[in-house]
């Protein structure tokens, strides 16, 4: 840890303490000139800030971060669309950063969010994510919401949804429409999420007497032509006749492996996957979905953040479950 402080800083550059805690802090009574003095002494001498010192928190920053892993995502442009409209209400600004799956790359936002330049956290951990330390960290500094894609085993508020009993659910559907042979394409196996969504397709088969073939699960990587050759060769070489996706970004490749192999989706193979595709009606055949609330996971989410700022009553371990509902469309039609 660095034995540079805000006092030494203004030694230093020959300003008040309480003209380099403003300079860092991003003030708007700062020239951009000391601004720039400041900012290039601290990183040069590399200072850290302290998220708790009282010079540094005195005033909320009347901002919070959203640390998620893709913008793009449907799920989590509505969960941002949640959160956003619980923040305008409290005269909040949002910041958001995407991880791209990137566990170094979320490491270093969370970080350096820490420095006292929002109030709080909303986060969706990276898949990727195998090292906790940096969310234990945050937890113990400032607010941090943990929504959707969580680990159990950190402290904290975490807002998700019933992905046990919706996997299992999917699973029964497909039996009930003819499958005996169902795929399961794995995705967040580093989370309690993905875990919680395996556990439930296992439950189902075993439940059902269907023995479990490993020959039928299928790992995703982070690279989009490897997942695409993993499922093409899974339908070409192990013939399921029911597919089950952990993620959205897995049920495309199917279609596009489907038709590459002429294989007739429901007749077949029939597909479900969890999904938040607003085009999911518009696929031919349509895509059965497991489609998780996540506009009322983002709102609940900012919500409980918000108790946290005004210490209002709330569990400070709380898992708050939502409800997913699975759409039955064409893909899984008998």
């Amino acid at each position: 840890m660095s034995n540079i402080n805000i006092k030494k800083l203004a030694q230093e550059l020959n300003l008040s303490t309480a003209t380099v805690s403003r300079a860092l802090t991003d003030n708007y009574q700062i020239s951009s000139e000391t601004k720039r003095r400041v900012l290039e002494l601290a990183k040069s001498l590399n200072y850290e800030p302290n998220p708790f010192a009282s010079n540094l928190r005195n005033q909320k920053s009347k901002t919070i971060a959203v640390i998620v892993p893709e913008v793009a995502n449907h799920f989590f442009s509505l969960a941002i669309n949640g959160i956003e409209e619980i923040a305008r209400k409290r005269d909040y600004h949002v910041l958001i950063y995407q991880t791209h799956e990137n566990s170094e790359t979320e490491i270093a936002f969370t970080l350096k969010l820490l420095s006292g330049r929002v109030d709080g956290i909303l986060i969706s951990t990276s898949g990727e994510t195998n090292n906790k330390q940096h969310l234990i960290e945050a937890s113990q500094s400032i607010p941090v919401v943990f929504f959707d894609r969580v680990y159990e085993d950190i402290e904290g508020v975490k807002i998700i949804t019933d992905d046990y009993e919706s996997s299992y659910q999917a699973v029964q559907h497909l039996i009930e429409a003819g499958c005996k042979k169902i795929a399961y394409l794995l995705a967040l196996h580093n989370l309690s999420t993905g875990e919680k969504r395996l556990n439930g397709y296992l439950t189902a088969l075993k439940d059902n007497g269907i023995p479990f073939n490993k020959n039928l699960l299928v790992t995703s990587t982070v690279d989009s032509n490897q997942n695409y050759a993993l499922i093409k060769n899974l339908l070409a070489n192990n013939k399921p006749d029911g597919i089950l996706s952990s993620i959205e970004e897995l049920a495309f490749p199917c279609y596009y492996a489907c038709r590459e192999l002429n294989l007739n989706i429901p007749r077949d193979i029939k597909i479900i996957s969890f999904s938040n595709l607003d085009c999911a009606p518009l696929l031919n055949p349509s895509l059965t979905t497991i489609t998780q609330p996540a506009f009322e996971i983002g709102s609940e989410a900012a919500g409980i953040l918000f108790k946290i700022f005004d210490k209002k009553c709330f569990e400070p371990n709380e898992t708050r479950v939502l409800k997913s509902v699975l759409i039955k469309r064409e893909s899984t039609a008998v």
